[in-house]
């Protein structure tokens, strides 16, 4: 029996598992790029690497819709071990507890640091989260004008919960409508269909909803980014079973990968020559969605039909790190900005700089979870299943 085939009766899908620790991972030296480009952050660092944009570019469409949507399929999978109501209690747990921790223990410095160095606050870090962090207000304005308390990067773990719990709302309702859906979409995305149809839903959210409801994270009136994330975590929930799809993705992966190629060349190319505004040529602003939509789902493609073929063999690596990567996940915005925040004035070069923040921030995230996964009760602030105690073995009693 195949690999692929043992994953999909055990329900262990290994090379998901990797997608996901790659994503995460990519996520973090992502989130420290930011700091270096021209685009908004919480803080800057005084460098700018203009050559950065395009690498962050190659990665932006799709790193975030590929976590969604292995979240889709985990979510269908777990279908198969609880019921509904438990399904909704134990995301809630996993997902809403680490949440509102994060927001109360983990964010509140990132919003410290920012207010310092854009406003120049001089109070201390206790007066800040009395006062200001608690203040359940938007402000700072007209500076950065932070809402506070705020969920900052763990907006992703509050979409997830929404969804998740949306579509076990639904399946209340009409509990075999996965298993319908799931087949007519399995048999719709046969062929080239399945590079060609979710590109045309990508695109219209990019060309249609992003123009008039920008990404925001704010949850309420984040309609773009809804449709976007919602239809990733949609087609990974309808299409984990669906063994055809998956082999076709296996074996579509070089061509998906080149119009990927394809794509990105367009967007990246509109983009040099004319920058981000291209209201004065709305041709040229409806060809940089279209490519920019297009690159989305073909890049997704091309990765999941990669790791299919291409996934290395389970392992303890491969073990340690699922577990690890959302304890990573929570704590490593704050542990780049703080960082970051604690060089800020040191005359470091912009590689120097980069080099510290990226190994303080995988140190942090990995003295972190080693405490965290053997406490017990900080284990599901930060998204982990309490431990199981070990039975207790008999004791033989003297004859």
């Amino acid at each position: 029996m195949s690999a692929p085939q043992q994953d999909f009766l055990s329900e262990r899908r290994i090379d998901l598992d990797w997608v996901r620790i790659g994503a995460f991972g990519l996520l973090i030296l992502y989130h420290v790029g930011m700091l270096y480009v021209s685009w908004g952050f919480h803080i800057k660092s005084a460098h700018r690497l203009v050559w950065l944009e395009p690498v962050m570019l190659l990665l932006n469409p799709w790193r975030l819709s590929l976590l969604f949507l292995v979240s889709g399929v985990a979510t269908r999978f777990m279908l198969g071990k609880y019921d509904l109501k438990a399904l909704l209690g134990a995301r809630s747990v996993r997902l809403l507890v680490p949440l509102v921790f994060g927001m109360l223990v983990i964010v509140p410095p990132q919003s410290y640091a920012q207010v310092v160095e854009s406003v120049g606050y001089s109070g201390g870090f206790l007066d800040f989260y009395l006062r200001h962090y608690l203040g359940f207000s938007v402000q700072f304005c007209p500076g950065p004008c932070v809402v506070m308390p705020t969920w900052n990067h763990l907006w992703f773990v509050l979409y997830l919960w929404v969804y998740t719990a949306a579509v076990i709302g639904v399946l209340a309702l009409w509990p075999s409508l996965a298993d319908r859906l799931g087949a007519r979409l399995g048999a719709v995305l046969g062929g080239p269909w399945l590079l060609i149809l979710p590109c045309v839903l990508f695109v219209a959210w990019r060309i249609v909803l992003l123009p008039l409801f920008p990404s925001t994270h704010a949850l309420v009136g984040d309609w773009y980014n809804h449709a976007d994330y919602a239809t990733a975590f949609l087609i990974g929930f309808l299409l984990a079973r669906d063994r055809t799809v998956w082999a076709a993705l296996e074996r579509w992966r070089w061509v998906a990968l080149a119009a990927a190629a394809g794509v990105f060349t367009v967007f990246i190319s509109i983009r040099a020559g004319f920058g981000t505004t291209l209201a004065p040529v709305p041709a040229l602003k409806t060809t940089a969605g279209l490519a920019y939509g297009c690159y989305q789902w073909l890049a997704m493609a091309a990765v999941l039909g990669l790791a299919r073929r291409l996934v290395p063999a389970d392992g303890p690596v491969r073990r340690y790190l699922t577990d690890a990567m959302f304890p990573y996940y929570i704590v490593h915005q704050t542990a780049i900005i703080m960082i970051a925040h604690g060089l800020q004035g040191r005359g470091l070069s912009a590689g120097l700089e980069a080099a510290i923040i990226i190994a303080g921030t995988v140190a942090v995230c990995g003295v972190t979870y080693e405490i965290v996964r053997r406490i017990s009760w900080l284990r599901p602030l930060f998204g982990l299943k309490m431990a199981t105690p070990a039975p207790l073995k008999a004791v033989q009693q003297p004859a």
